[in-house]
């Protein structure tokens, strides 16, 4: 009788666990029996592993041969065990020692050829690993760079069964034939899985900081926005939208993303992590370091939104844009149902999916964007009569947001229509994304300062009750606000959001606490009511 064990990882969301795989040979008929929960696709992995042992060179034990994976109560899935099956198999046909596998966690997908092939989750699978106290992790080559982001690994990425086994073996490493050049890798297929949103804006898109294709300066006129956009990216606020078609609410959401600071080494793992579950992690770059940017069309279904779907459940928009933005265009035409889903993630800053699997936990702490015409026709304002839409029509269209969702954001803006002047004004162009951005960043100093030794980074996650009792306002500064609130204009959500607000412009402007001007400036982009202040930020300073 012969037995070799080795480690896999099976994925549960972005958070992993390892699982030991046992195999077990005794004399009897030829068989292969797989047991411990698997799903289909892991099922098949039997026929998987059979053809790529024989066509590496080694012989396929001719006995009974029992698989197992534990714990047997967690439910495994995917083709990632691939390669931790077929070593545990060889391990126990005494090709390969089985004192070498024990303490060795392997991820990978098996091509029959014996090709070891790549897998969605190789970072939060090893993260796992690590965290389970395991120091030795085989992944396939074109991975390797994605695994080594974690710290205190040994990673070994190998491209061939073949090549496994001669390390393991302690034998001379074959060569491997290189693909033809100009070819596309096929290993790399498996970092890309069709219908998962590539190609309709729910991926990360490179906001790098040196983009010079959505530069602010294209931006005419539209100071409010402008000024709205910038204090969402400081202060991590929610915003809102609303203007004709046109006017330029798109071009502003689009570069919203490249005045974000670069991400943290925390932050770009979990972006990172979430991206490679989803299969949209790009082969050349196995870390993320800018904020992501995801535009689902206005028909995706809530389970596209927050997660889900069948089987094992996906990460949705709002975790494909955690540390990022979320735009959402055409905001009225989605479904009622979809926009109420967004309620538990934008406060909770994490999606919770039950299954009759189990339950599953995203990340999803973003920036949303909103975006939506002010009727059906788009031309309804109070300056002029272009609009042809009847009354109850615009009600009717502005109702389809509802006011709890609302509610959640702190700035809501009315982008009005370009005029004839500001469009053929000439050396009229606004501020660049590069001076936008140094005011962002320096801003989200000054509030990791003054939040340091707390768990929050930036005002819009700090508590209500935390700046009433901690960080005050100048007195009297907060009047108008709270007579807003004795008046019904404010919730008491809105007051504290309208506070936050007014402490992102502070830090803007350079204030060390907000006075009656910056709370003035943050109520009128909370209510849309003008207070009487200057919309732009240089003239607060």
């Amino acid at each position: 009788m012969g037995f070799a064990r080795t480690c896999s990882v099976a994925l549960v969301g972005v958070e992993g666990v390892v699982v030991e795989v046992q195999a077990d040979l005794e004399p009897g008929v030829a068989a292969f029996t797989l047991v411990g929960l698997p799903d289909k696709s892991l099922t098949e992995s039997r026929d998987r592993v059979r053809a790529a042992v024989v066509n590496s060179g080694a012989a396929w034990p001719q006995k009974k041969l029992t698989v197992g994976l534990s714990p047997a109560s967690v439910p495994k899935s995917g083709s990632g065990f691939d390669l931790a099956v077929a070593a545990a198999v060889l391990g126990a046909a005494e090709r390969i020692d089985p004192r070498v596998l024990a303490d060795v966690v392997m991820i990978g997908e098996l091509g029959l050829d014996g090709r070891v092939r790549p897998v969605r989750g190789v970072l939060p699978a090893v993260l796992a690993a690590a965290d389970a106290g395991y120091e030795q992790v085989v992944v396939p080559e074109c991975a390797a760079a994605e695994a080594s982001l974690v710290p205190g690994v040994s990673v070994l990425g190998v491209r061939s069964l073949r090549q496994l086994i001669a390390i393991l073996a302690d034998e001379p490493v074959p060569d491997e034939e290189p693909d033809e050049q100009g070819r596309p890798d096929p290993l790399l297929a498996g970092l890309r899985v069709p219908g998962t949103g590539a190609a309709t804006g729910m991926h990360s898109v490179g906001a790098a900081q040196h983009d010079h294709g959505h530069d602010l300066a294209d931006v005419v006129g539209q100071t409010s926005a402008r000024t709205a956009v910038e204090v969402a990216a400081a202060g991590g606020h929610h915003l809102f939208l609303e203007g004709p078609p046109g006017a330029g609410k798109t071009m502003l959401a689009e570069r919203l993303p490249a005045i974000l600071p670069l991400l943290g080494r925390q932050e770009s793992l979990e972006v990172t992590a979430v991206h490679s579950v989803a299969g949209l992690l790009p082969p050349g770059k196995p870390l993320i370091d800018v904020a992501p940017y995801c535009a689902p069309h206005h028909s995706a279904t809530m389970q596209a939104l927050v997660g889900g779907g069948p089987g094992i459940a996906r990460p949705g928009a709002v975790s494909l844009s955690h540390r990022g933005v979320l735009f959402l265009d055409e905001t009225p035409e989605f479904s009622s149902r979809a926009l109420d889903a967004l309620r538990q993630p934008l406060e909770a800053g994490h999606v919770v999916i039950a299954r009759s699997a189990g339950v599953v936990r995203f990340p999803a702490k973003f920036l949303m964007v909103l975006a939506a015409n002010p009727c059906p026709c788009g031309r309804f304002s109070q300056r002029d009569d272009l609009c042809e839409c009847p009354p109850s029509a615009i009600r009717r269209y502005q109702a389809r947001l509802s006011g709890p969702l609302l509610d959640r954001v702190d700035l809501r803006v009315e982008v009005d229509r370009v005029t004839r002047t500001e469009l053929t004004a000439i050396g009229a162009r606004g501020e660049s994304t590069a001076t936008v951005a140094d005011r962002v960043r320096a801003a989200r100093e000054r509030a990791s300062e003054r939040l340091a030794g707390t768990p929050w980074h930036t005002n819009s996650e700090v508590p209500g009750r935390e700046l009433r009792s901690r960080w005050y306002a100048v007195p009297g500064a907060m009047d108008e606000a709270e007579r807003d609130l004795e008046r019904g204009v404010l919730t008491a959500r809105g007051l504290d959001r309208v506070l936050r607000v007014a402490w992102t412009v502070a830090d803007l402007v350079g204030h060390d606490r907000p006075d009656a001007t910056d709370v003035a400036l943050a109520l009128q982009l909370r209510t849309g009511v003008p207070r009487g202040v200057p919309m732009a930020l240089g003239a607060l300073t």
